[in-house]
């Protein structure tokens, strides 16, 4: 796909951060843009933000539950008839914490959306968009936090992306020996820190999914600038809109793998084979935080 003109994209978790941004991105390219957020009053601002940049509609989706994603691709059919970028990026984090410091709770929260959710996308729109004949996309969004190594106190997050790359890399294979007209890739975002909603995912927790215990407070992105500030850090961050836009370049150039940097990438996990090589723990545990 290099032309986005026309074209009709989903965005689940496309009302605030990385998701914001590449809705905008995709209707500067003229495409009919199909917001998808679990919060309504998100969904109502960026909707009337980007009214006048083109075709934008929003429904209130929870991505943890295959019915309100099924909904949401029965809606995007009815109005568009078609689908040709779905972008499976809503996401969300727990607490820090040892694995043995976790709760249950915590792992359903965060593995229902950031892996069910990009699940079910692809089961809710991937057969429909394979039956339309046209050309087409899927674009998972994992992170080097998983995807590429580990941060040993996020493991709840982190395991959820490897997830996200290992189903994307499935998914691709598959589309590609099945003869389709689809693609698929895994969007890693990068370039630096990120300001965005992942900060402060626990506004959007369920009740039903709370946690069963205290947790040490995360900071907010305030807290963690000001925290830098204070110990003389200069921290660098990652433009949004930038990096949708390298994401759409990426796409256009049908690659598997979009990432700033993947340079350092690939370095990290030849280091990490090499210690696979060696039977050793592929995380220095000399550089693992004490919580």
């Amino acid at each position: 796909m290099q032309n986005f003109s026309d074209s009709v994209a989903v965005v689940t978790g496309g009302a605030s951060g990385i998701g914001r941004a590449l809705v905008k991105a995709l209707l500067q390219e003229g495409a009919h843009v199909v917001v998808a957020d679990v919060e309504q009053a998100a969904l109502d601002r960026v909707t009337a933000e980007f009214a006048a940049l083109g075709d934008i509609s929003g429904v209130v989706t929870d991505v943890a539950d295959a019915a309100s994603v099924t909904r949401l691709a029965d809606q995007v059919f009815e109005r568009h008839g078609r689908c040709h970028l779905l972008f499976n990026n809503a996401g969300v984090a727990a607490p820090s914490a040892n694995i043995w410091e976790t709760t249950p709770n915590d792992w359903k929260w965060v593995h229902g959306v950031n892996v069910l959710g990009v699940v079910h996308g692809i089961q809710a729109f991937v057969p429909r968009m394979i039956a339309s004949g046209e050309p087409g996309y899927v674009i998972n969004t994992s992170s080097g936090d998983g995807g590429i190594s580990a941060l040993p106190y996020q493991s709840v997050y982190a395991s959820s992306k490897a997830a996200v790359s290992c189903l994307t890399e499935c998914l691709s294979a598959q589309l590609k020996s099945q003869g389709t007209a689809l693609g698929a890739s895994v969007f890693y975002p990068s370039g630096g820190l990120l300001d965005t909603g992942i900060w402060t995912t626990d506004r959007n927790r369920p009740s039903d999914l709370a946690r069963e215990q205290p947790a040490i407070p995360a900071p907010t992105i305030e807290q963690f600038k000001e925290a830098a500030a204070s110990a003389g850090w200069e921290l660098q961050f990652q433009d949004l809109d930038d990096l949708a836009q390298y994401c759409l370049q990426g796409i256009r150039e049908q690659r598997f793998v979009i990432m700033i940097g993947l340079e350092d990438a690939a370095q990290t996990l030849q280091q990490r084979a090499e210690r696979i090589g060696r039977a050793e723990l592929p995380i220095d545990e000399a550089e693992v935080p004490q919580l």
